[in-house]
């Protein structure tokens, strides 16, 4: 669960990204410079230690965001959340900031798991049909799941399609000890 300290950074970050109309970039660089960070313990460290002054922390957050061409945006952003010690949020941050670009864009995001790997054109064709049921963009992420037998289950916020085999078979058997 998403706190709302995460919620109200992110959506900082999501109006200053609408407003340089870029949301693009930013989200593309907050997550760039949060794999940076979990890749570089030394780095984390070193921005998460009370012992290093503000100044430091910043000139160091300036060479990194130069070296790493951050958008001007992102870099004071990640500057701020260095200053109020919220690194430990980032992740949290980041999802926040990904839900708000995509509810400002009328995007849902979907969770499809299929019994096999779906080729492009069955992911393109699942993608439009979810478009069209939900009246939305589908942002949708694939998994595999070999216990399903064969169907998938797609996920859209709250909302679960169940086109598994085993749901109809269930379905089926159900009906049959009904009638």
């Amino acid at each position: 669960m998403i706190d709302a300290i995460a919620r109200r950074y992110a959506s900082a970050l999501a109006d200053i990204a609408f407003a340089r109309n870029d949301a693009a970039t930013a989200k593309a660089d907050l997550g760039r410079f949060i794999d940076a960070l979990r890749s570089s313990p030394e780095l984390r460290n070193f921005l998460e230690s009370p012992a290093v002054g503000r100044d430091l922390k910043q000139k160091v957050m300036e060479v990194v965001g130069e070296r790493m061409d951050l958008d001007p945006a992102v870099q004071n952003f990640m500057c701020l959340i260095v200053d109020h010690r919220r690194t430990d949020a980032l992740r949290d941050i980041q999802q926040a900031f990904e839900d708000e670009l995509n509810a400002r864009l009328g995007i849902a995001r979907a969770e499809v798991t299929s019994a096999r790997v779906l080729s492009a054109l069955e992911k393109g064709q699942l993608t439009a049909a979810l478009e069209r049921r939900i009246g939305k963009k589908i942002e949708a992420r694939f998994e595999e799941d070999d216990s399903l037998v064969g169907g998938a289950i797609v996920r859209v916020g709250s909302t679960v399609f169940d086109g598994s085999v085993r749901e109809q078979l269930t379905r089926l058997r159900e009906q049959l000890e009904a009638g």
